[in-house]
């Protein structure tokens, strides 16, 4: 017997055994009307009237729904009313500025689009069929509670959600992710990390990132308990984690700095001491970071490995028993590297020293791009654009990136992107953006230009211009002024000369 694996599974169960049980405690500070506290039961009943809600819109099996929306109980149940009734969400970046929202929405061919309330003039000028602001508006519109939904013939091959990501050209990709790679990413994720029905899951990580790296779905299936964070803030999470319990929590190395910051202010015992588990991606944090949380929050730090179009896990690094009589410093050192491969995920070196991968968690493909999947996918791989090792213990070390991305705050900025933007500028001749290291940030992003000759631009002049073109975490933070930039005889930018002075001394070049 073959029955489809849809994300319909994670919430179905989660219904039958703990239907009375609190599955969401929503953010009570945000501009929508808050669900507050809502049970698994209820949880079902709304994801339920949100797929009749398409219905009666005429939205039909197989159309896009896009959501602009900061972490909140709606986006968490649209990824069950809208994917589990057939249709495709499409989660975006609340924090991309106008222009790049309505490519995404043009590029996938959404016929609906939820806004945030806070986004709602910034995106005034986006059009889509069907817009509604989320809170009263939307849920008028879209929860139909007096009919049932139309049935799905489930097909764990269908796209489930399309996750747009930064990538390497100027314009974002739109990953298609399927029924099947979600139920099994979630399920390998939840396994590796030993969730359970007792766990309390706090959403310090943006849940339109690859739907929450998929933890979400896990949490869902074992009935735990959310609790949903909006805006990100090292002392909220401490006073979240002593509030709800919290024992669960994923994020970019950015947030555990903000958490470490906290806690040297915090008043009292920290929250959480052996009890916590932290998963963080993104970059790997400095050893001493990993050292700092496991002595100073007493938290269990675990770090994973992987991209949007790999669902996204591809490794693990967590603890093991045989590293427990070593000095903290020792197992921090251990737990820098991105880790071994997850069950049922085979991963290899190329000859150029790419990291690749292959197993079920792997995309379908870029929406209407084949030609972009093609140069990803081949050979029986997909290929990372990282660079890295692999030791004798199966081990994997992201060394360098073969693709231009800067990895900043967990965010993948295009270094191509942000260079158009800053091209446009009538003063700048020549522009390079790269990554150098951060401490907070884990990358800066960081141009260097060359102005036309009597310019007086300056550096608040650049990262003022960029900000009208494109999401503050992709803006530089730092700009250096050059007469020239290094280039090769056919006039291409050679990075790897204008990085090294930033990078020197450091055993890696991502940080």
């Amino acid at each position: 017997m073959k029955v489809a694996l849809t994300v319909n599974d994670f919430l179905r169960r989660a219904e039958l055994l703990y239907p009375d049980r609190v599955a969401v405690v929503d953010e009570p500070d945000q501009p929508a009307e808050s669900w507050g506290e809502i049970t698994y039961g209820e949880m079902a009943r709304r994801a339920r009237a949100m797929a009749a809600g398409l219905d009666e819109l005429g939205i039909a099996q197989g159309e896009r729904v896009a959501m602009v929306s900061h972490n909140s109980a709606r986006l968490l149940t649209a990824l069950f009313g809208v994917s589990g009734s057939g249709r495709i969400l499409v989660p975006i970046n609340f924090r991309l500025v106008a222009e790049e929202v309505k490519y995404i929405v043009e590029h996938s061919g959404a016929r609906v689009l939820l806004i945030d309330p806070e986004l709602a003039d910034a995106m005034a000028d986006v059009e889509c069929e069907m817009k509604w602001t989320i809170g009263a508006e939307s849920d008028a519109v879209l929860m139909k509670f007096d009919t049932e939904p139309q049935p799905w013939d489930a097909d764990e091959d269908a796209t489930a959600t399309i996750n747009y990501t930064s990538g390497t050209t100027a314009r974002p990709k739109g990953v298609q992710l399927t029924h099947r790679n979600i139920w099994l990413n979630a399920t390998v994720f939840g396994w590796h990390m030993t969730v359970s029905d007792r766990d309390v899951y706090l959403h310090t990580l943006p849940q339109f990132h690859c739907n929450g790296w998929g933890m979400l779905y896990a949490v869902t299936g074992m009935g735990a308990e959310h609790v949903i964070i909006r805006k990100i803030d090292g002392t909220e999470i401490l006073r979240r984690v002593e509030e709800h319990g919290v024992t669960l929590m994923c994020g970019a190395p950015a947030v555990l700095n903000m958490i470490l910051d906290a806690a040297a202010e915090w008043d009292g015992p920290i929250p959480g001491r052996d009890r916590v588990r932290i998963v963080c991606a993104g970059a790997p944090p400095p050893t001493k970071t990993i050292e700092r949380c496991m002595t100073e929050l007493g938290w269990e730090f675990v770090q994973i490995y992987g991209l949007t179009e790999t669902t996204p896990l591809l490794t693990m690094n967590r603890m093991r028993p045989e590293w427990d009589e070593l000095p903290v410093g020792e197992q921090a050192v251990r737990l820098n590297k991105a880790g071994a491969p997850v069950v049922g995920c085979t991963m290899d070196v190329s000859q150029s020293g790419e990291i690749m991968a292959r197993g079920n968690m792997i995309m379908e493909g870029y929406w209407e791009q084949p030609d972009q999947t093609a140069a990803a996918i081949y050979d029986g791989f997909f290929h990372t654009g990282d660079g890295g090792t692999i030791d004798e213990a199966n081990y994997v070390t992201i060394a360098d990136r073969k693709k231009d991305v800067i990895i900043s705050g967990g965010e993948n900025v295009s270094s191509i992107e942000v260079e158009d933007a800053i091209f446009q500028h009538p003063d700048i001749t020549e522009v390079a953006v790269i990554g150098i290291p951060d401490e907070k940030w884990g990358e800066l992003v960081t141009a260097l230009v060359v102005t036309v000759e009597g310019s007086d631009l300056t550096e608040a002049d650049v990262i003022a211009w960029t900000k009208q073109k494109l999401a503050g975490y992709k803006c530089p933070k730092k700009v250096e002024f050059r007469s020239e930039l290094a280039r090769t005889a056919t006039g291409k930018l050679q990075k790897f000369k204008l990085r090294a002075p930033f990078w020197e001394g450091q055993e890696k070049q991502v940080n």
